[in-house]
């Protein structure tokens, strides 16, 4: 009987930190009308926290890909989880708005960073086959996360002893812990247990990665010579309208839904009906774009972002939320799941941490920028009517660009590693430019 292969485990591991970690960050816009009660901030105001979280981890995203290539993805991850925790109990203590665009819109943020993109592309590193199925346990997890992170925050919230404060503490005290119990069981690479990544030959040799200068000089050729194709910067701009467009969604439906009528309680569920059906094709375009190509999916999951948007222009009843919830979340759940299979599709074995990072900082862009003008259309109007034809716009434009994106069965920068330095040619980096 054959042994489980560590990477289940790994993946297994990933999940928990991506659970914990994105899924109270993602659960804190059901608490944007209590924070506009308690403190007398305007929509528009809270939202730009929600921005600035955005922003901030996207620009980070780069440089947290390099983190992991240079210095190891489990180095990273307890990085992230420090800035998380801290972030979250700093939060607790907010008394003006400053504090709330810092602590959560900037230190909050720079552990997603980390959450995404080193921990995304150190599981990808444990499998040459099979990847499908490994994102797509990673994925759903962000997915089922807010299912059981938004009733622990409104079980909270309450309670007056506890509140709002301790809606945005406790979660990030036991998130911090159940953290760093994932590390525990996390791993760079699978020959640091003397094994291949999963499905390989049984004959191919064990490689240890690359030493942190070798490391370094590979990351930075690959990414020059990526950068001079198209689909690197169509990738980034993809990122920006799908994450912009359902942002709109992930921030305001809930303040959507009780600005029509719906108690806190109800318009919460409304979010959770949305995550859990995010939660099927978070875990099934990874597997569908493996096996059918990454530009199919892709282009199905964005127009789910747009035809249920039509259902919120006259949607009054319960039940209606529900059903534009169900369709709009297999929508956004595919739309950033396939994009590490895209990756592996277009690069292969490259050291692609920091073009994802720049993949996410077009994510991070984009959700700051749904989050923002949904909150300012939302002051300018009175009515959340031009927000929901801003989140059709930017979805939309993602759909065209797909188009563009050349077929996933050609290989991008095939020739990436001809230019790498050697002993007879240290010239090579500046040949790549």
């Amino acid at each position: 009987m054959n042994k489980i292969h560590y990477a289940w485990v790994v993946v297994t591991a990933a999940a928990v930190m991506r659970l914990s970690a994105s899924s109270f960050r993602t659960a804190s816009a059901v608490l944007i009308p209590k924070i506009v009660e308690t403190f007398g901030w305007s929509y528009g105001m809270v939202g730009y926290a929600f921005s600035i979280q955005w922003i901030a981890s996207g620009l980070f995203g780069p440089f947290a890909g390099w983190i992991g290539d240079r210095f190891g993805y489990r180095k990273a991850l307890l990085i992230g989880t420090a800035l998380f925790v801290t972030g979250m109990v700093l939060t607790s203590t907010m008394r003006t708005i400053i504090e709330l665009y810092v602590y959560f819109g900037i230190i909050v943020s720079l552990a997603m960073a980390i959450f995404q993109v080193p921990l995304t592309i150190g599981v990808g590193v444990w499998f040459k086959k099979h990847l499908g199925i490994g994102m797509g346990i990673l994925q759903s997890s962000q997915g089922l996360g807010p299912v059981i992170a938004i009733p622990i925050v409104l079980y909270i919230l309450s309670f007056e002893i506890l509140g709002l404060r301790g809606a945005f503490a406790l979660p990030g005290i036991g998130g911090g812990i159940i953290l760093l119990l994932a590390i525990a069981f996390y791993r760079n690479d699978p020959s640091d247990l003397n094994l291949r990544p999963l499905g390989s030959d049984p004959s191919d040799p064990i490689v240890k990665p690359a030493s942190q200068e070798d490391a370094k000089i590979r990351s930075n050729v690959f990414l020059k010579r990526a950068q001079k194709t198209n689909a690197f910067w169509n990738l980034i701009g993809i990122h920006y309208w799908g994450c912009a467009g359902h942002s709109v969604m992930v921030v305001w439906i809930t303040s959507i839904a009780v600005d029509r009528g719906l108690s806190l309680t109800a318009a919460a569920s409304v979010f959770m009906v949305m995550a859990v059906s995010s939660t099927l094709t978070r875990f099934g375009s990874p597997i569908m774009s493996e096996m059918l190509g990454s530009k199919i999916i892709m282009a199905f999951c964005f127009s789910l972002q747009v035809f249920p948007l039509f259902i919120l222009f006259f949607a009054s009843e319960p039940w209606m939320f529900y059903t534009f919830a169900v369709l709009f979340g297999i929508g956004f759940g595919g739309e950033m799941s396939s994009f590490p299979i895209i990756n592996r599709q277009y690069y292969k074995g490259a050291p692609v941490a920091r073009t994802y990072g720049w993949q996410m900082m077009g994510a991070g862009t984009g959700m700051a920028s749904g989050a923002a003008i949904g909150g300012l259309l939302r002051d300018i109007t009175g009515d959340f009517d031009m927000t929901i034809v801003m989140s059709m716009i930017f979805s939309s434009l993602g759909v065209l660009s797909i188009m563009l994106l050349p077929s996933t069965k050609k290989e991008q920068v095939s020739d990436w590693e001809t230019y790498l330095p050697n002993k007879n040619n240290d010239s090579a980096i500046e040949g790549a430019d």
